[in-house]
């Protein structure tokens, strides 16, 4: 594959999450075309307008949009944030169902319209709805598959990096699993700089502990009820981080990113949707198989699929 020129990405849904990911995308060049695509006439077009009225300070991308799914033709990659919305309190498998529903309808739709996209699922629970997804579409599982723990990633590491005094790129760690309940870190593989995380000290910023680990990994597990309490949606990080999940596919980067993916015999694990370190390119995600886990680590992922597959199984037509 090759970097994708004149590229065109399609959001469905401009919501809150939907709204953003093409703000995000608009402002940091993603892609040469964004389009909105959303049943809600008088929404999409008002986000449209309004993102339109923004395009002479963001360079050379255009927007689109509306509510015939036909702005969708073409597309590279099409993000799907069309849902129900999280409430305060709920958990993300509680949104399942209504959500399974809504994919199953607009899927196959999208599919005719533009049949050589990537497909790539925000909508929540996004681990359930990817397996959901690639079975209605039969789209290989490189080819479909979720933002999954990039965002969580994306908090831990920021997390970390004002923890250890030092900038975010330098932080080299994983959030995988279940993109919910269940997800944990990778921290067996995670550094800073090349300083495995528990031997990291300087004179301002003292080792941590495991006990400090396991805190932060409870605040970013549960990092998206605090904002939802507060505001009632997570959108702009979520925005952020799908734009740059979009951009690793259009420029064929060949990007590490724990993205999920339908897993097959990775692991012992087969048949489930979890993040794990993926190769995304303009070909898709591709899980690398090689990655190494410490026994507490598989265990951690064996618990998340199990708690995922049986979600998955009552959604299963």
């Amino acid at each position: 594959m090759e970097i994708i020129l004149n590229s065109k990405l399609t959001v469905v849904g401009a919501g809150s999450v939907g709204s953003s990911v093409a703000y995000a995308a608009l402002i940091r060049g993603s892609a040469r075309h964004v389009a909105l695509y959303d049943i809600a006439t008088d929404k999409v077009e008002a986000e449209v307008l309004d993102l339109a009225h923004g395009t002479p300070f963001t360079g050379a991308g255009d927007i689109t949009g509306g509510s015939d799914i036909s702005v969708a033709a073409g597309s590279h990659v099409v993000v799907v944030t069309a849902g129900a919305k999280q409430k305060p309190g709920q958990t993300r498998i509680e949104l399942a169902e209504v959500n399974a529903g809504i994919l199953r309808d607009m899927l196959p739709r999208l599919q005719e319209v533009a049949p050589n996209a990537v497909f790539v699922i925000v909508t929540n629970p996004c681990d359930v709805l990817t397996v959901i997804a690639q079975q209605e579409t039969g789209l290989p599982p490189e080819r479909i598959f979720a933002s999954g723990t990039v965002l969580d990633t994306s908090r831990l590491r920021w997390r970390l990096g004002q923890r250890a005094g030092v900038s975010t790129a330098s932080v080299h760690a994983h959030i995988i699993g279940e993109h919910g309940d269940t997800e944990f870190p990778l921290w067996s593989r995670a550094t800073i700089g090349t300083v495995p995380i528990l031997e990291w000290e300087t004179p301002e910023h003292p080792r941590f502990t495991i006990e400090e680990l396991d805190e932060i990994a409870v605040d970013v597990r549960d990092a998206a009820y605090k904002v939802i309490r507060g505001k009632g949606a997570t959108n702009y990080a979520i925005g952020l981080s799908t734009a740059r999940i979009v951009e690793a596919i259009l420029g064929d980067e060949h990007a590490v990113m724990p993205v999920s993916t339908v897993l097959h015999d990775f692991h012992g694990i087969d048949g489930v949707a979890l993040s794990v370190p993926s190769i995304v390119s303009a070909s898709g995600a591709v899980p690398i198989r090689t990655t190494a886990f410490s026994e507490r680590e598989l265990s951690l992922l064996r618990q998340s699929a199990e708690a995922l597959t049986a979600a998955t199984a009552s959604l299963r037509r």
